[in-house]
C-alpha cells in the first residue's frame, strides 16, 4: 500500500522539465512532459550518477546532461545499445497537485 505526499502544484514543473524533491535516502526528479504526464526517477543516472534532474526532456524520456544517454521515462531503464535503470517512483495528478508514492 501506498503513501501519497503531496509535492507540487502541476503548472510549478515546467514542461519539458523537472524539479527535485529530496528525501531522507535520495534525490527524486519529477518531470513533467508536453502534454503533462509526469514522471519520478531517482535523480541519478544508471552510467554514472549524473543528475537526470538536469537533462532534456523529448517524448517520455529523459537525456541525461553528462553522457547523453536516454532514460525511459515509465520504466527508468536506459534505451539501447546503452543498458542500465533507475529508480521509478509512481506519481498522480489530481485537481492540479502532483503527488508521489512514497
Amino acid at each position: 500500500m501506498s503513501n501519497w505526499i503531496e509535492i507540487a502544484a502541476l503548472e510549478d514543473i515546467p514542461r519539458l522539465g523537472a524539479r527535485v524533491v529530496k528525501t531522507d535516502t535520495m534525490d527524486v526528479a519529477v518531470f513533467r512532459t508536453r502534454d503533462d504526464q509526469v514522471f519520478a526517477l531517482k535523480d541519478a543516472c544508471p552510467h554514472k550518477q549524473g543528475p537526470l534532474s538536469q537533462g532534456i526532456v523529448s517524448g517520455t524520456t529523459v537525456t541525461c546532461p553528462m553522457h547523453n544517454w536516454k532514460i525511459d521515462l515509465e520504466k527508468g531503464c536506459a534505451l539501447g545499445p546503452d543498458e542500465g535503470c533507475t529508480n521509478v517512483f509512481r506519481t498522480k495528478v489530481e485537481n492540479g497537485k502532483v503527488y508521489l508514492a512514497i
